[in-house]
Parts: C-alpha cells; structure tokens; sequence
C-alpha cells in the first residue's frame, strides 16, 4: 500500500510506528538487513532499525519485513549485509557472477526497469 501511495482508513502498524517517530522528532536514518541465521534448515533473516534522536543513534533490532515497510513508510535506505548476499543471493539468467550483476545494476538507470504497477 505504501509503495501505491495508498492510505489506510486508520493506521496499520507500521503507519502508527511512523507516527511516533516523527512525533518525537527522530528519524529513520537507514534500515540493514544483518544476517541470516538457519535454525533446524530454514533460515530466518535479522535487521536493524537505525533512529536518530536527539543526537544519538540508536540501532533497534527488528524483522526485515517491518523495517522494510518502515523505511518505505520514512524513505530511508534499505542497506543488505555483504554476507547476506553473498550466502542468500541468486545469480540472475544472464549473468556469470554476483560481481558483474552489481555492476549491471549499478549501471542501470530507475527508468530502464519499467513502469510497474501492483496492483491487477
């Protein structure tokens, strides 16, 4: 919903979350996906909120999912381990190296990927 620039009729979690935030004048500074633990063969993937207020920083941990709909909600940078990447990633058809992915992406432009609509 956030991402289509819907708004709920009251707010969701993550919107009352939002709220707060600003509330008390602090700011999401950036979201990181921090590691990626496997516990009886699934693995479950760890994140930190990073909120700034008065002047000190704090690093709150949470689930990717929340930070995730938190930093769209705060437009904040969503940041991902080297390591998570390197142990979770998937190589794209096309390409021979996670290295040389990066580099397509980081060398493709917002508009190149499409006008992309969620909703059917």
């Amino acid at each position: 919903m956030s991402l289509e620039g819907k708004k709920p009729p009251r707010p969701l979690t993550h919107d009352l979350l939002k709220l707060i935030i600003d509330a008390f004048q602090a700011k999401v500074l950036k979201i990181e996906v921090v590691e990626l633990k496997y516990v009886g063969g699934n693995g479950t993937y760890y994140a930190k909120i990073y909120v700034q207020s008065d002047g000190k920083v704090l690093a709150i941990d949470a689930r990717p999912s929340d930070s995730i709909a938190l930093a769209l909600r705060m437009n904040s940078t969503i940041f991902v381990e080297n390591k998570v990447m390197s142990e979770s990633s998937i190589i794209l058809q096309g390409d021979t190296s996670i290295e040389e992915m990066k580099r397509r992406l980081r060398n493709t432009k917002p508009e190149q990927f499409g006008d992309f609509k969620l909703d059917k």
